[in-house]
This record gives structure tokens, sequence and C-alpha cells, in this order.
């Protein structure tokens, strides 16, 4: 395997890794609304993802500096034609930053729900527009052989990229339900489980849906007709979304949300394997494709990068294992009164 090939699925592998961990975060935004019924049940679901959410992000900012690096053509064609969808994007992302931060400055309830309800923006937003854009990039964007985009903000809320935004929404509110299964107690972990339970049908006819739409409106099924073994990563993935189920039922709420995992991972390798080699393929022209091939680094730069990863990457890894692992405890009350759980 080439250093085009190995960086394409490395670029690959970093979007699955920030919609595995930082998923659960969106989905737990998504819910508070709805799951918290007091202030200090919100409170809960808010500390349970706390101490994590930004050193989530890290896969972000690793997923866009390796896309601004390893190809910089498909970073500024990419930014140029989906720049008002991006860009919705990052506020959304920053309101919700922000929301964490001054939600408990004022004691006073109208304050509080003016920032539950940034913080719910700040989630639902990023989980539906990355799952339009993502749906989008498999059909093809409409720009031409100089980069120039064909469309609008609008040309993007097509039915297939729709339908992507709610296959993503979907995949993080059951990801986010199970998180809440793990991390809480009582009547808020009932309720989250109850939740996992009741997304988990629709979950599936949309991934369904979503399968077959995939057959009439992309060209993502090539790579796996030419190479059948290749569907094994569709079966894995079916078979994770199915496992989440089954672990429900027993209540084994890490299992169901490990599971969960797997099933976004492999969501995401679908369409990057079905992708190969185009990176940011085009609607108008097969020939303005922009690939691993034509849109790559010089291969020493490439080099230099992959020595980067091998020495970063495991530390990265490591210290989000640890701080994992610290705080994989239950959010019990005595928690809520340190700043640092918000």
């Amino acid at each position: 395997m080439d250093l085009q090939a190995i960086w394409f699925f490395l670029w690959g592998l970093l979007w699955a890794v920030f919609f595995m961990t930082d998923g659960f975060d969106f989905g737990v935004g998504t819910l508070l609304p709805f799951l918290g019924k007091t202030d200090e049940e919100k409170q809960t679901m808010i500390a349970a993802i706390g101490p994590l959410w930004d050193g989530n992000e890290v896969w972000l900012i690793s997923a866009g500096g390796v896309t601004f690096a390893a190809f910089p053509l498909v970073y500024s064609v990419m930014f140029s034609t989906l720049y008002s969808a991006l860009m919705l994007i990052l506020f959304t992302l920053i309101l919700r930053g922000v929301s964490f931060e001054f939600r408990n400055k004022v004691e006073d309830p109208r304050w509080k729900r003016l920032w539950d309800s940034c913080i719910f923006i700040g989630s639902l937003g990023p989980a539906l527009l990355f799952g339009v854009a993502f749906a989008n990039i498999f059909q093809g964007i409409p720009f031409d052989g100089d980069g120039i985009y064909h469309g609008t903000l609008l040309t993007l809320l097509n039915p297939y990229g729709l339908l992507g935004g709610v296959l993503f929404v979907l995949l993080f509110l059951e990801h986010g339900a199970l998180w809440l299964g793990i991390k809480t107690d009582g009547a808020l972990q009932a309720r989250a489980t109850r939740v996992a339970a009741m997304v988990w049908p629709v979950l599936v006819v949309t991934a369904v849906t979503f399968l077959v739409a995939s057959w009439f409106q992309t060209n993502l099924y090539a790579n796996y007709l030419a190479h059948p073994v290749l569907f094994a990563v569709i079966a894995v993935t079916v078979l994770a979304l199915l496992t989440v189920r089954v672990f429900i039922a027993r209540q084994a709420w890490f299992k169901a949300w490990f599971a969960s995992s797997l099933t976004i991972v492999g969501a995401i390798f679908y369409g990057v394997i079905g992708l190969f080699p185009n990176l940011f393929p085009s609607s108008l022209d097969p020939a303005f494709n922009l690939t691993a091939r034509n849109a790559s680094s010089s291969p020493l730069t490439l080099q230099i990068m992959l020595v980067v990863v091998i020495v970063f990457v495991p530390i990265v890894i490591a210290y989000q294992t640890w701080s994992y692992n610290l705080f994989k405890h239950k959010v019990a009350p005595a928690d809520l009164a340190h700043d640092e759980t918000y």
C-alpha cells in the first residue's frame, strides 16, 4: 500500500474516532432538554460528559489537520464548496462550548434554560450537519475543474443529504443514551435507557434506508462489487447494530455502548471504503474528482507526517485512555459540587 492510500485510510480513521468519541457528547446534549426533569438531573447529564467532551474534539482537529496537510487541494475545495455548512458547524460547536462554561455562572432558572437550549442547538446542529455533509460527499458535490461550487446551501439539503443527517442524529442519540446508562443511576438512567430502546428500531430502519438509497444515489458499492470481501465491513457493522439491542435487553450498558461505537466506526468506514480513491468526488464530471492520488501533498510531506503520527497518536490515545479510566465512575451528587464537572 502506498503512502497516499495509507493517508486516505488514516484520514477516514480519524473521522471515525471523532464520531465515535464526540458522538455520545452530541447525543447527551441533544437529549438534555428532554431527559433532564430537574436542574440536578440536567447537571448530572452535563457532568457525564464534562471532563471528556473537549478532549474528544482533539480528533476533529486532527482530522481537519490531516486534510490540510496530507490533502491540501481537498481542504481548499472542501472549505470553499461547503463553506456555509462548515461555518454553521463551527458556530454551533463554539456555542456548545460556551454554554457548558456559562450555564452555572448565574443561579437563575431563565439563565440556565437559555444555555440548556444552546447546548441542545450546539449538539443537534453539528450532528445533523456532519451527516448532511458526509452524505453529500458520498453522492458527489457539484464543483467544476477549477473547484468552483455550482450550488447553494440548499443544494446540500437534498433528500439523500438529509437522510444522512437524520442517520447521524439517530446514531448519536443512541450512543448518548447508552452513555447515560453507564454514567447515571435511578430515574435518569431508566429514562435514558428507555430512550435507547425506543431509538434503536428507528435507527435500524433509517440505516437500512440509507444503505438502499446509497445504491441508487452513489457509486459507493463499486469497490464492494469489485472486491466482495469488503462486504464483511457492512456485515460487521450490521451485526454490531443488532448486538446493541441484545445488550440493551440484558441491561449491559457498557457492552451496548461499545457495540454502538463499533456501529459508528463501521458506518464511517462503509463510506470511506466505498469512496476510495476519491476523497471529494464531483457530481458534475468524474474528471473533476479529487482523489488520494491527484490531491495529496508530496511524498516527503506524507513520510514526515507518518512519523509524527506514529509518535504522537499513541500518546493521545494513552492520555484519553487514562482520562476515561479516571472518570469511569457514575456521576454522584457529590461530583456536582466541583467546577470541573460543569
